[in-house]
């Protein structure tokens, strides 16, 4: 049994909150360390590596001279390089100048272009390899379905299931299922099965053919609650089953993915079968803008839960390259879909909710790990390509400000002024604060 399915919906504040900072310091901690160790590896010293900001509670110095620590507010982190002034590694003027050449080359400031431009990127890179590891490590662990279709685990629903772990999916109502990896044509061949509580299927169990009596391969089950939905909001848990909408008996998933869709927005009436027992529950189903295969954005009306078939399919291990693939192949996918949402919200296409901010995330964070350590370690991963994303934006005080710093002196042969410098540092700050402020009143008034 998954340890965090244990916690009660782990809804509560400070489990939210736990989550939240387990995930930052995660995320924070490798792009961290993806500048310090680019740059020692590149010739630059650091002073300081600090989890945290404020007062320290634990620290300790290695042997190259390096103070190790954790800060009192965990909302971030930050590398101190020898002539750095401060966390944001501004200069310090003074102490270089009583440096000797040998000892400024160990300082940010002092180092060649391509040791300071390979430290920066450093901390993106690190988010980026992270969240490919832990998509492969997960795609790895989970495997792919295995053709053809059988058996795996089984999901309790209230239903007649004759259907046994291991058995060979031959015929579902007569027809024969294709491979998952014809998306197409599985599609179809689900959309053409009577929508019944029960069917019969054509089994290979044990070497023998034989007819069995099981539930519609797609009813309206509940394998996760997504972060912030009117799901959750209703108290929606995964092996939840819903058997009625609005008085309405259903048997299939794309059943109830109509009258939400139908509803345009209205409540729905939900009955939900739980652990033998049966809910009634009320939710109203929230406007959602969702990318497109082709590109862009279109509206639907969501509750916030995803399906899945009545039984786990049994899987099949997948190679390591196939894996770390698929893990290169997400981060892309991520990134794709955060710059496309981000345009779409500047030309006012979709709604600029969709922009979360610290509230948001550590709602995200605890709903996820609701869900269960799988889900959670995903989520870490997804947030941690957006924060190697952001990082690398051309803004003034982010890594891509700095790199931009790098490309004008690269083409200049000088740096840019301190005086310019200090103006842009502090229009990029202006910018940054801006932005988590309106991040900050999206979490507190969108709907």
């Amino acid at each position: 049994m998954d340890a965090l399915s244990l916690v009660p919906q782990f809804g509560g504040f400070v489990w939210t909150i736990i989550a939240f900072i387990v995930a930052l310091s995660v995320i924070v901690a490798i792009h961290e360390y993806g500048h310090y160790i680019v740059g020692r590896w590149t010739g630059i010293e650091a002073d300081v590596f600090s989890l945290g900001f404020g007062p320290v509670i634990w620290s300790r110095m290695d042997r190259r001279g390096t103070q190790w620590q954790i800060a009192a507010l965990p909302l971030g982190g930050y590398v101190k390089f020898k002539g750095d002034a401060d966390a944001a590694s501004s200069t310090d003027p003074e102490q270089l100048a009583h440096m000797s050449p040998e000892e400024r080359r160990h300082t940010m400031a002092g180092a060649p272009l391509w040791a300071r431009s390979l430290t920066v990127a450093a901390g993106p890179m690190f988010n980026f390899v992270l969240s490919v590891l832990v998509f492969a490590a997960v795609i790895f662990a989970r495997g792919e379905v295995a053709e053809p279709l059988a058996v795996g685990d089984l999901r309790p629903v209230p239903a007649v299931n004759e259907l046994q772990e291991g058995d060979r999916i031959l015929q579902i109502a007569g027809t024969a299922p294709p491979g998952f990896d014809q998306a197409d044509a599985f599609e179809r061949f689900s959309e053409a099965l009577p929508r019944q509580p029960e069917l019969p299927y054509l089994v290979e169990r044990d070497g023998r053919r034989v007819e069995v009596t099981g539930p519609y391969p797609y009813p309206p089950i509940v394998t996760q609650v997504m972060p912030q939905s009117a799901a959750l909001d209703a108290g929606l848990r995964r092996g939840d089953v819903i058997t009625s909408v609005n008085g309405q008996q259903i048997a299939a998933f794309d059943e109830l993915r109509e009258f939400v869709e139908a509803s345009d927005g209205a409540a729905l009436a939900l009955s939900v079968w739980r652990d033998g027992e049966t809910l009634d529950l009320t939710l109203q189903p929230k406007r959602t803008d969702e990318p497109q295969a082709g590109g862009g954005f279109e509206t639907h009306w969501r509750i916030g839960i995803i399906g899945g078939m009545v039984f786990e399919p049994a899987t099949q291990m997948v190679g390591p390259f196939q894996a770390v693939w698929g893990g290169v192949a997400q981060v892309f996918t991520v990134i794709q879909g955060s710059l496309s949402g981000l345009w779409h919200m500047i030309t006012g296409a979709i709604s600029s909710c969709n922009l979360s901010g610290p509230i948001g995330i550590a709602e995200t964070s605890g709903a996820m790990a609701s869900q269960g350590a799988m889900s959670f370690i995903w989520f870490i991963a997804v947030l941690s390509t957006a924060v190697g994303l952001l990082n690398l934006f051309p803004i003034p005080i982010l890594d891509g400000g700095h790199l931009v710093f790098h490309a004008y002196e690269a083409v200049s042969g000088r740096p840019p002024s301190d005086r310019a410098l200090q103006v842009l540092m502090g229009a990029g700050l202006a910018l940054i604060l801006s932005l988590m402020v309106f991040a900050l009143t999206n979490d507190l008034f969108c709907p």
